[in-house]
């Protein structure tokens, strides 16, 4: 198991204040902040010059997490999600106890069980889900690796974690789903 200490504490700290790391996902390189902060959600919008109508992701740790911010869930979704091998962003509807303006405008919430050791232990040690969005401005394309993130960006944030950064491997986005009214998955992306 790899120390992420040096990446973890300052991570962690940032957040606690409010504040904006870029990081690395089990997908690509996101700005995340704290998911029940609402200033610093304000923050990503702002710094990656995001229309406030488009939701973004938030990433928990455990799927055992999901009841304390969907009011319902779906029947057997937690053996689903534990049985998913490719990195799976979920849709569902009656977001709660997490920053309003995370929250789309019809109550639903994107969210992902992180499967990266560094992002579930990030996750776990802050106690709280984290805000993930791509580490791009709006309407720019995703950066495949860390070199490829926009210096803007990197110098609007309050930490920039170092785990990963020399990874010449590009990840992609993660795929999105929600479900039908029968609980079948109905792939978006």
């Amino acid at each position: 198991m790899v120390d992420y200490t040096d990446d973890i504490t300052p991570s962690i700290a940032v957040l606690r204040e409010g504040g904006l790391l870029i990081y690395p996902t089990d997908t690509v390189w996101g700005i995340g902040c704290d998911a029940t902060n609402a200033q610093a959600v304000e923050k990503i919008f702002s710094l990656k010059q995001r229309p406030s109508q488009k939701s973004m992701i938030v990433l928990l740790a455990d799927a055992h997490e999901l009841p304390k911010y969907v009011a319902k869930l779906p029947e057997n979704i937690i053996p689903l999600l534990e049985s998913f091998t490719t990195p799976t962003t979920v849709i569902y509807q009656g977001a709660m106890h997490l920053a309003a303006n995370a929250i789309n405008e019809d109550g639903s919430i994107a969210i992902r069980i992180v499967q990266d050791d560094f992002c579930q232990a990030l996750i776990r040690q802050f106690g709280r889900p984290i805000i993930s969005t791509s580490a791009n401005l709006s309407g720019q394309a995703t950066p495949a690796l860390f070199k490829d993130i926009a210096s803007q960006l990197l110098d609007g944030v309050d930490y920039i974690v170092k785990h990963r950064q020399d990874d010449p491997v590009p990840r992609g986005a993660s795929r999105i789903v929600t479900m039908d009214t029968e609980g079948q998955l109905v792939y978006i992306r």
